[in-house]
């Protein structure tokens, strides 16, 4: 009897174990990089399909089979799984350039690791992330600069054409934006490279390309970087250059430090930048010299640079996030952007700015916001700041067909959502809406719609019934029936 147990607890055991190894395969398979495993004797024991791919190798060929016979290009010394497998030593983030069997060039960035169990090497993985298209649009980004900088030697013109701001068109009157106004206007007077840091939407760019502009360098090269949107291996050769054998399928080019010579450099998101990169910043920023990837010999530059953060400088230190060296190299000059919600006088500022720019833009003529409008502009925290205003103006006025003013109803859905959560009110926050639960239908969300821009228009009227039915165009019945309904009152 207990070996009838004995068997048909393995039988259920060994079911267990198959369920897991299909579910083991299925994610395999789902993965967006390549798997490549070898066991200790050089064999292939996994090869995923988004790898299969990659190589353009049939799993058939590749699988089960000694990793040298299946891939005859290769040898003990150029494979990074047989290396390390042999030495036991990881290799991150390798890029490397080739061409796969059906003539079409890769890129792709290689992490080889050794699988130990009991402190024994027993096989290799390999993960690669196919970064192709990203390569492209970096040296796409490179060859626009080149060919702006050609056109630029062509002839004066009263700035870089990769700018577009000046000191005059930051709008606002606050104090504190006076004194971020202050600051970059001295600043623009010297070499010295400077740190802005301010929330998401404050204008951190308008505000260096202002300082560029107003400086001796206007007329010489300004070059923008956005530092998290590229892979750190890619940012490295995008910045300071790539020499032909530095890595495979390298090739001869000059990054961006050279092509801003005599010129300014915008480092954008700087704390998106890691640690061991920042730190080959920093020489650069010491020296005046770059040395391209793989090249021995160095070349001088004279760049300023200006880099921008969306946190505080302190913050992104205690977290490991920005070099305390490099913050006192880069931060000569540190200028603080405020906030829209520590502002909100100059909110009327840009609303008038932006009525006007898409006035013209979207063929109406609006004259103002109402007042309901204009009293939950003020009560909003404005998370993403001016951008964010920018964008609830437009997506308003595209509402627009013959009114004059913009009305409550005219404010984009989800803004109105987001307003009525975060108010400041308690009529407001006593209607803040739920975060939709598993199951829930359209019909759900339409009503929980309904029910905070009805909040809003209860807000912007005080509380008036019949005043709140007209705005939303409904009898005072259907409305007090609406009210009633969701709790309103």
């Amino acid at each position: 009897m207990e070996i009838l147990e004995s068997a048909a607890e393995m039988r259920t055991l060994l079911a267990e174990l198959r369920h897991k190894i299909q579910v083991y395969e299925t994610i395999l398979e789902r993965l967006d990089v390549g798997i490549h495993v070898i066991d200790n004797k050089g064999k292939t024991i996994v090869y995923n399909d988004t790898m299969s791919k990659l190589e353009c190798c049939a799993t058939t060929e590749v699988l089960g089979k000694d990793l040298l016979s299946a891939m005859p290009h290769l040898t003990t010394e150029t494979s990074t799984l047989l290396t390390v497998l042999r030495t036991g030593k990881s290799l991150t983030d390798r890029q490397q350039n080739y061409i796969n069997a059906h003539g079409k060039q890769i890129v792709t960035v290689n992490s080889t690791t050794p699988l130990l169990i009991a402190d024994k090497v027993m096989g290799a993985l390999e993960i690669s992330k196919d970064i192709t298209f990203i390569q492209a649009l970096a040296d796409k980004i490179v060859n626009l600069q080149e060919n702006l900088i050609k056109q630029k030697k062509g002839g004066q013109v009263p700035h870089h054409p990769n700018t577009r701001y000046t000191i005059e068109s930051i709008l606002g009157e606050a104090p504190l934006l006076k004194v971020a106004i202050h600051y970059a206007e001295r600043a623009a007077r010297t070499p010295s490279n400077v740190l802005i840091f301010g929330e998401t939407g404050t204008g951190k760019e308008l505000f260096a390309q202002s300082i560029h502009n107003l400086s001796p360098r206007k007329h010489h090269p300004f070059i923008a970087i956005n530092c998290a949107a590229l892979p750190e291996q890619l940012l490295e050769g995008l910045l300071f250059g790539t020499t032909k054998g530095g890595f495979t399928g390298a090739i001869d080019r000059a990054g961006l430090f050279e092509q801003a010579n005599g010129g300014t450099l915008l480092l954008d998101e700087l704390n998106s930048m890691n640690m061991e990169l920042q730190a080959k910043l920093l020489r650069v920023l010491q020296e005046n010299i770059v040395r391209r990837v793989g090249a021995a010999n160095e070349v001088p530059v004279n760049v300023r640079v200006i880099a921008t953060m969306n946190m505080d400088p302190s913050a992104a230190i205690e977290q490991k996030k920005l070099r305390e060296d490099l913050y006192y190299r880069l931060g000569v000059v540190t200028i603080r952007i405020p906030a829209l919600r520590e502002r909100k006088n100059d909110i009327a500022i840009y609303t008038t700015a932006f009525i006007k720019k898409y006035n013209s833009a979207l063929k109406v003529k609006i004259k103002r916001i109402s007042p309901g409008v204009e009293d939950i502009f003020l009560r909003y925290n404005w998370p993403g700041n001016v951008r964010e205003l920018q964008h609830v103006i437009e997506g308003a006025m595209n509402l627009i067909v013959n009114e004059e003013e913009i009305e409550v109803q005219h404010l984009p859905m989800l803004f109105c959502a987001n307003a009525a959560v975060s108010a400041e009110s308690p009529r407001e926050a006593a209607v803040r809406p739920v975060a939709l639960e598993a199951g829930q239908t359209l019909g759900d969300q339409k009503e929980l719609m309904e029910k905070t821009i009805i909040a809003a228009a209860l807000a912007e009227t005080g509380g008036n019934t019949t005043r709140a039915a007209g705005r939303l165009g409904l009898t005072r019945q259907v409305l007090q029936y609406k009210i009633k309904k969701y709790k309103l009152k």
